[in-house]
């Protein structure tokens, strides 16, 4: 027996979902306003960011596109409040989203899907690529970049695909 798109994405996404926790848990609300630099995302708003993105996974399967600015009017993120919202953001999007995942059928995955600015395409891809892309690789990406912020901020990295420097044990 063959599995389902779902059946085969629900595991990837449970240990990228577990990996990115393990991170946003360090975020501490006294590096919330730091950055590494002027253009960069401060580490409270990058933090939530991650935690929001975890959401866009139930928008993806629920939706056929998304304007990012509709009517020219750029969309703007919810502001930082705490680190200790943030998880909680974060576990209701990751709630959320592994339903929408595990009640989806091969043909949700199949439907196409499309990110428009200002109601002008910019890409459309199947959903099951725009998971991937759009949604796991952007998460894993920020969770890189707020990894490397703990770093900076002397607070212990978590293990994520093997031993980090503060964590040599699996």
């Amino acid at each position: 027996m063959s599995n389902t798109i779902s059946q085969s994405v629900l595991p990837e996404f449970d240990n990228e979902m577990a990996n990115t926790r393990k991170v946003l848990e360090r975020l501490t609300d006294a590096i919330a306003t730091w950055k590494p630099h002027p253009k960069s995302f401060a580490a409270g708003d990058l933090g939530l960011h991650v935690a929001n993105l975890a959401g866009w996974t139930t928008m993806t399967m629920a939706q056929t596109e998304l304007d990012m600015n509709p009517g020219g009017q750029p969309w703007k993120s919810p502001p930082y409040e705490s680190a200790k919202r943030t998880l909680e953001i974060f576990d209701q999007n990751v709630i959320q989203a592994r339903a929408a995942l595990a009640a989806a059928s091969d043909a949700d995955f199949a439907v196409t899907w499309t990110l428009k600015s200002n109601g002008h395409a910019i890409f459309s891809m199947p959903r099951v690529a725009v998971l991937r892309i759009f949604t796991m690789n952007h998460i894993i990406h920020h969770r890189a970049q707020l990894t490397v912020y703990l770093r900076m901020n002397n607070i212990a990295v978590p293990s994520i695909y093997g031993p980090s420097a503060d964590e040599g044990n699996m």
